[in-house]
């Protein structure tokens, strides 16, 4: 009996730690992109709705390189995880800001939760951050190029003011696949998938 309460204690923080931050990566879902404010986009995506599809394209890329495409779709994941501290700061308030340390932010959203969870999430961002294996930089390539296909269907939705997205995602660019991708996107209808 004496041990059965500190361990069932220790288990209920855990959980607590994992609801915590569930309820605390909620707050993505409505929080808006916000540099398409900028370009007239009344309701914009979301950080949770941008987050799907990277991860969603970093698998792709990842497969299409050579790179594990799980590992690749953990990083995208997770890659925004921190803007629900810090909000969506558009590329203007670079001039102004100092830019926010998303390891930093990591470690403070992850320290009530149990020790392996809290490393898989540190560590994810870390290998995002560094950019030094493939599947770090094929999250990244899949973050830019999910700005670019957005633009794409703002664009659609005529909104003319979207090319520097366009433009600037673009050049960012580095694995062949995604920059195949991106050329594809820029030639073809977004809405091209519905006629098979």
């Amino acid at each position: 009996m004496d041990d059965a309460a500190p361990a069932h204690a220790a288990d209920e923080a855990k959980a607590a730690g994992l609801a915590q931050l569930a309820f605390e990566l909620g707050v993505l879902k409505s929080m808006r992109r916000a540099g398409w404010w900028h370009a007239g986009i009344r309701d914009p995506e979301s950080v949770a709705e941008h987050s799907l599809r990277v991860a969603q394209l970093a698998s792709l890329i990842a497969a299409e390189e050579g790179a594990d495409p799980a590992r690749a779709a953990m990083m995208a994941i997770w890659h925004d995880s921190q803007e629900t501290r810090t909000g969506d700061l558009p590329h203007t308030a670079r001039a102004y800001l100092s830019k926010p340390d998303p390891q930093k932010i990591t470690a403070d959203q992850t320290a009530a939760l149990p020790d392996r969870a809290a490393k898989t999430v540190r560590e994810a961002v870390a290998e995002y951050e560094s950019q030094e294996t493939a599947e770090a930089v094929c999250a990244h390539d899949a973050d830019k190029l999910e700005c670019l296909l957005q633009a794409v269907e703002y664009r659609m939705a005529g909104n003319a003011a979207v090319e520097g997205w366009i433009i600037s995602s673009r050049n960012a660019l580095r694995t062949e696949t995604a920059k195949s991708i991106a050329e594809a996107a820029l030639t073809i209808s977004p809405l091209k998938w519905r006629n098979r």
